[in-house]
């Protein structure tokens, strides 16, 4: 009789896709007392027999059907142990959920179990009991119904790992008949503890058990995800863990070719889907939100030692967008050819939380939470890119507030007076050979010379206010291109655009012009 395979707490089916990829066929049982994620998991795994009910009220034997199991695999509800919870108060119900492993262990004896969780896990302990607050209004009311009853909440710190470990200890050699663990377990599996099943428990169920914390960026999953993966054997055969296949980019390991680098949060993002401008929002972003911005692109951007040239043509077949084809700054160029093809992207994770940073998109992607009770599944969470672009954008020359405001090229113009009000701002590269006229910043660099320094730099404009001095102290004049031309007087233009030159600094009678910027510099003397 072939053996069946049970997925316990199965939500969209990631586990099962997991171990569908193992073993090559679908699991046979599904169990989650969540309509929508039995909905989900029937859809990718339309081969499951699915009870969407509580787990325990599943019994093993029934719905085994006499079948005997390979594998039961359990991910119970993991919010109470885990650390993002903070201080909150815990509930005992759901901390106890871990307990229907051992339902299955007595009913039906998988050959092999295995529980994923938070790497908190291994805290499991009893609670404090302690006392409501009570309000001064309910105070009078006390005295004639009586005080409330003491509430568990919160784990006891003198007790850490307690419920854990006997928890082991039941699935292995066995646990005193004293322990209060027990008791609970026993609660939990409505079963009385001078019971058949409580005595197995106190001799223990015989497996082999072993845990272990896993990353999942180092098996090839673009998060640094840690999960605690306990397995419980009694077949006896050994437990094999896997090997790590990826590393640190730096690492000896990786350096060497022996493991390949993590996978990183830029390969998991559609660059292809156009991003709203955080300037243009309705609403402003949070003061704390912009300040985490900034300090991201200062750590990852401005400050960044290993920033990346992404290839922008040649990354399609068949029309789609299929393949990475990025670099480090560090690798040669590739080939240049007619179709400009390569931008240096400086884009990098930002995180909506309070005294974050974010991260670069070369590193995995933290832990993607489930929600809270203000922000559900479902919803979008604490993570949002920041990225540079290097854009035309139409400005106003004049005219009304509304008309001087920058717009975006994709954006339709303002109304066009009689008068022109808007003027196109776009970057431009210039040359530094002789009469080069330089080229458009949408076009391939030009070749770089083995001479060392930079031949080519982006160009923009200032404009001065001329014909007016400044009092002692005042601040020089200089306007923005970007603002509204000042009153133009009857005394004629009073503004000129300004740009750089050389000028000479010889001695003597020397009257010749300085050299313009665009020209090659002259002999420079001893």
């Amino acid at each position: 009789m072939r053996e069946i395979i049970v997925d316990n707490f199965a939500g969209g089916g990631g586990a099962s896709t997991g171990i569908e990829m193992a073993i090559g066929r679908s699991v046979d049982i599904a169990i989650n007392h969540d309509e929508n994620a039995v909905a989900m998991h029937t859809t990718n795994h339309p081969d499951t027999l699915h009870y969407c009910e509580s787990v325990y009220e599943v019994r093993p034997k029934v719905a085994t059907a006499g079948r005997p199991v390979a594998l039961a695999w359990f991910s119970p509800d993991c919010r109470h142990f885990s650390k993002a919870k903070g201080a909150k108060p815990v509930e005992k119900a759901i901390r106890g959920l871990a307990w229907v492993v051992l339902r299955w262990g007595l009913d039906v004896e998988p050959r092999v179990m295995k529980l994923e969780n938070v790497e908190e896990f291994k805290t499991w302990g009893p609670l404090l009991r302690e006392m409501p607050f009570i309000s001064h209004a309910d105070r009078f009311l006390d005295e004639f119904i009586g005080p409330p009853e003491p509430v568990e909440q919160r784990p006891d710190p003198a007790r850490i790992g307690e419920t854990f470990n006997a928890f082991v200890a039941m699935l292995t050699t066995g646990i005193s008949a004293s322990h209060p663990a027990l008791a609970e377990c026993c609660e939990f599996l409505n079963i009385s503890l001078d019971s058949k099943d409580a005595a197995r428990l106190v001799k223990g169920l015989g497996y082999v058990v072993e845990y272990r914390e896993l990353r999942a960026c180092d098996y090839g999953a673009p998060t640094i995800r840690k999960r605690f993966f306990m397995v419980m054997r009694r077949d006896g055969k050994p437990i094999v863990w896997p090997e790590p296949t990826h590393g640190d980019p730096k690492s000896p390991a990786v350096q060497s070719g022996r493991l390949a680098p993590w996978r990183t949060a830029a390969e998991c993002i559609d660059w292809t889907i156009p991003a709203p401008s955080i300037f243009e929002r309705k609403k402003p972003l949070a003061e704390n939100t912009l300040k985490r911005i900034a300090r991201g692109i200062q750590r990852f951007v401005i400050d960044s030692v290993s920033p990346f040239i992404v290839k922008c043509n040649h990354t399609t077949t068949k029309g789609k967008y299929d393949c990475f084809r990025g670099q480090a700054l560090g690798e040669p160029l590739q080939t240049i050819t007619k179709t400009h093809g390569y931008a240096l992207a400086v884009p990098h994770l930002t995180k909506f939380r309070t005294g974050a940073t974010g991260q670069n998109v070369t590193d995995p992607a933290p832990t993607i939470t489930a929600g809270t009770s203000t922000r559900p599944g479902g919803n979008g969470h604490a993570l949002g890119i920041v990225e540079a672009a290097l854009t035309p954008f139409l400005a106003g020359n004049g005219g009304s507030e509304y008309q001087a405001k920058p717009r975006p090229l994709d954006k339709p113009a303002h109304t066009i007076l009689k008068q022109s009000r808007a003027c196109l701002v776009a970057p431009v590269i210039t040359r530094q050979f002789g009469a080069s006229i330089g080229h458009r910043a949408d076009e391939p660099g030009t070749t770089v010379t083995a001479g060392g320094g930079g031949k080519s730099q982006l160009t923009t404009a200032t404009l001065i206010q001329m014909g007016y001095g400044e009092r002692p102290g005042q601040q020089p004049r200089v306007l923005q291109l970007g603002k509204p031309l000042g009153t133009v007087t009857a005394g004629g233009g009073k503004f000129a655009i300004t740009c750089a030159f050389l000028a000479k600094h010889y001695g003597g009678n020397y009257t010749g012009p300085g050299v313009g910027l665009e020209e090659p510099a002259h002999s420079i003397t001893t």
